[in-house]
């Protein structure tokens, strides 16, 4: 099982960017929330977009945990409840969709998840209006399915997360916090449905996940330091530069 799980992973170039990427993740749990969706279109690249969802999730789980043990007192349980119910929905929606497609039309669906995300930031940050649809009685269900939809697909929810959350105007560690609660529970509710429904977690997969774990904890710590030394207003810049970044890295990769 073990020489399967290196053979998942071609040669020293991969594996130096498998586990970079799996830094990511753990700096984007606790720091900069979009670096991790820089991971996506190289873990697509490396096992294939619907197989690297699985390897991916766990990867998140782990990472997950690091970021709610760190910041357990600080995020907003009411927030996150306004999100869960339509981003279940978005769960299985997701979920029904991605039985019955192929792996390129995979790759086409997590850009627009992407994307998404981007052209709502791309609203926000030009529309005066928007900051009035803020406290309408749609739109934390509306981004919650958004997210659920997002994250099912290809762990993409990174984008839609932060333009929810800079909406807002969490501070940088309130945000942080929050986020990582809320991605957590869709996280772990993901674990059974891509076990039993899309068949694509596995032995191979874990053991992967497990060799990655140094690195998931050397990006948490990095991104925990990251985050104290930010002033807020750039670390509202940092969060949109990500954004951009992540869209472009799934459009031309």
């Amino acid at each position: 099982m073990v020489n399967e799980a290196l053979a998942l992973i071609p040669g020293p170039s991969a594996w130096a960017l498998y586990f970079l990427c799996a830094m990511f993740i753990g700096m984007s749990k606790t720091g900069i929330l979009n670096i991790g969706t820089l991971a996506i279109p190289f873990f697509a690249l490396l096992f294939g977009a619907r197989y690297s969802t699985g390897i991916v999730l766990i990867l998140l789980c782990f990472a997950d945990l690091v970021a709610v043990i760190y910041y357990r007192k600080a995020f907003l349980w009411d927030e996150v409840k306004k999100l869960l119910p339509m981003a279940l929905t978005g769960l299985v929606a997701g979920l029904l969709l991605g039985r019955y497609i192929d792996d390129r039309t995979f790759k086409v669906l997590i850009s627009f998840c992407i994307l998404l995300g981007m052209g709502i930031m791309i609203w926000t940050e030009a529309s005066p209006r928007f900051a009035r649809l803020v406290n309408n009685r749609w739109y934390s269900p509306v981004f919650g399915f958004i997210m659920g939809f997002s994250t099912m697909i290809g762990n993409a929810a990174g984008p839609a997360l932060s333009v929810y959350m800079l909406s807002k105007k969490l501070d940088k560690i309130t945000f942080t916090a929050t986020a990582a609660w809320f991605i957590m529970i869709l996280n772990f509710t993901k674990i059974p449905l891509q076990l039993f429904v899309w068949h694509n977690l596995s032995w191979p997969g874990l053991i992967l996940n497990v060799m990655a774990l140094p690195f998931i904890l050397l990006g948490g710590f990095l991104g925990i330091k990251i985050l104290k030394i930010l002033p807020e207003n750039r670390f509202r810049q940092v969060i949109i530069g990500m954004v951009v970044i992540s869209a472009l890295f799934l459009i031309f990769k």
